[in-house]
């Protein structure tokens, strides 16, 4: 991992604005709940909503990191493989204050992809075959990078409790619709007027929460891109790798496996920010001391242990294409 001087400035403006958008929209959906609840039950209609997300939050189920892995069939890799790119992580790991390293998973699939699973004290970074054969070893310390910064920003959780409200509020439209239907035919025979006002909102809530949800995934990726050019040094490296990601023609699977990644244009639909954009960010925090790729920009060599996967992508029992 290289070390090049940051635009600290530029950073802490990225970061400012991330922030506060993250607030704004995990803000945004629960006002969201709160209008739904006052639609539906009035004043108490906010206890209500308070109760259910209370209840939810507290029963809401911890999915174990081993229980997605398993369905995912990756392997856990040894210290004695892929030694050059454990010991970029034990770095990155170090340096993110992590309790403990998360652990390096592979899954056989040619679909060039990186994820992680679990929390900051119990977590494991999976790196697809096609990921570690199309990149070297310094754009893969910015994919571990960005990973880690996934684990130690807490971004699992907080997308978990996005998940968690627009799933209250979901439930709480969908209420409201059915018992919409059912007063309907009272409606007309007293020829009320119909409250438009309310029967939009609850109409529209699964979309606006859909679309606050994936606003909030790309204000989280771009905070991971953020920290992951602090924690290596070499904002260069990961715009890289990005670049490269770009260039890989997803076809039919990539499309069935991570939809909206890649749209054409930048959306509101898109689960991550536009390449571009991501790639234009990590440059400006970069200052004009060029990076020198020395050793690490050198192929990574697997182990023969790893051989290439010998099929495309299919759907799989667990529900999962990959």
């Amino acid at each position: 991992m290289s070390a090049v001087r940051l635009n600290d400035q530029e950073r802490r403006r990225h970061k400012l604005r991330n922030a506060l958008q993250s607030v704004l929209l995990v803000g945004s959906l629960t006002l969201l709940a709160a209008a739904i609840g006052w639609v539906l039950f009035g004043p108490a209609g906010l206890l209500w909503v308070v109760i259910l997300l209370g209840t939810a939050l507290a029963f809401s189920p911890t999915v174990s990191p081993q229980v997605i892995l398993g369905l995912y069939r990756t392997r856990r890799l040894g210290r004695v493989e892929l030694p050059e790119v454990q010991d970029a992580l034990a770095t990155l790991a170090r340096r993110a204050g992590l309790p403990a390293v998360p652990e390096l998973h592979y899954l056989a699939t040619p679909v060039p992809n990186a994820f992680a699973v679990g929390s900051a004290r119990s977590s494991a970074i999976v790196l697809t075959d096609g990921l570690l054969r199309a990149m070297s070893l310094r754009e893969l310390a910015g994919i571990l990078a960005h990973e880690v910064s996934h684990v130690r920003n807490h971004d699992l959780l907080i997308m978990g409790l996005a998940d968690i409200i627009s799933r209250v509020t979901g439930a709480m439209a969908t209420t409201g619709v059915v018992l919409l239907v059912f007063s309907l035919p009272a409606m007309l025979m007293e020829q009320a007027g119909f409250p438009w006002l309310p029967i939009l909102l609850l109409l529209a809530a699964p979309t606006v929460n859909t679309l606050i949800q994936l606003g909030l995934s790309r204000t989280r990726e771009f905070d991971a891109d953020l920290d992951a050019a602090a924690l290596t040094g070499d904002p260069a490296g990961l715009a890289s790798a990005l670049a490269k990601l770009q260039r890989y023609d997803p076809g039919f699977w990539e499309r069935v496996l991570f939809p909206g990644r890649r749209n054409p244009q930048p959306s509101v639909l898109r689960t991550h920010p536009a390449t571009e954009e991501r790639i234009g960010r990590l440059l400006s925090l970069q200052q004009t001391m060029p990076v020198q790729p020395g050793p690490g920009a050198l192929p990574v060599t697997l182990p023969g242990r790893l051989p290439p996967p010998t099929h495309r992508p299919r759907w799989r029992s667990s529900g999962l294409w990959h």
